[in-house]
């Protein structure tokens, strides 16, 4: 070896140096690996019970959520930027203050334009008059006159029952 070989070493990084979950608490990665050791076989899922101290019932509902979890992690992500509600909330608002303004300048441009031609303003709209009232409707409980018609089409589309109303004489 040269000199300028032997100088550059080059040193190999660990495999699975990376975390798997950082954010995951102690306890879930202890659950998630004797799940694993059950589906692997070296436990048998009573011994993955015992080794949580959860009942067997518990222990296999926890691992269909886990596979559960897994299932739902292997399904694909929808290409391109996804809807962000808060993002939309905040378009929406800025677009709601800009039409804000833009109302203000038409107004004040109206109004600018009505006295340089010599037009008054329309006067403000009055307030209803306490006088005169509008006849108030009877409230309906709409299921009950629901109910009520519905009645009344199962007994019209009900035969007749009886032998004095139907089209053919009885026979002896």
């Amino acid at each position: 070896m040269n000199t300028a070989t032997a100088s550059k070493v080059i040193e190999k990084r660990p495999r699975n140096t990376v975390p798997i979950a950082p954010q995951a608490s102690k306890e879930a990665k202890r659950l998630a690996a004797v799940i694993l050791e059950v589906l692997a076989g070296l436990r048998t899922p009573t011994q993955g019970a015992e080794a949580l101290q959860l009942s067997l019932p518990r222990y296999y509902q926890l691992e269909a959520r886990g596979l559960g979890g897994l299932l739902e992690a292997c399904e694909p992500k929808p290409k391109g930027r996804q809807p962000n509600p808060v993002r939309e909330m905040d378009l929406i608002q800025r677009e709601n203050e800009r039409l804000r303004r833009d109302l203000g300048r038409q107004q004040s441009l109206v109004r600018l334009t009505q006295r340089s031609i010599g037009i008054s303003p329309p006067p403000p709209p009055a307030p209803k008059s306490a006088g005169k009232k509008g006849r108030k409707r009877k409230p309906v409980v709409r299921a009950l006159s629901m109910a009520a018609r519905l009645k009344q089409e199962a007994n019209a589309a009900e035969p007749p029952s009886g032998p004095e109303s139907s089209d053919q004489p009885p026979s002896p």
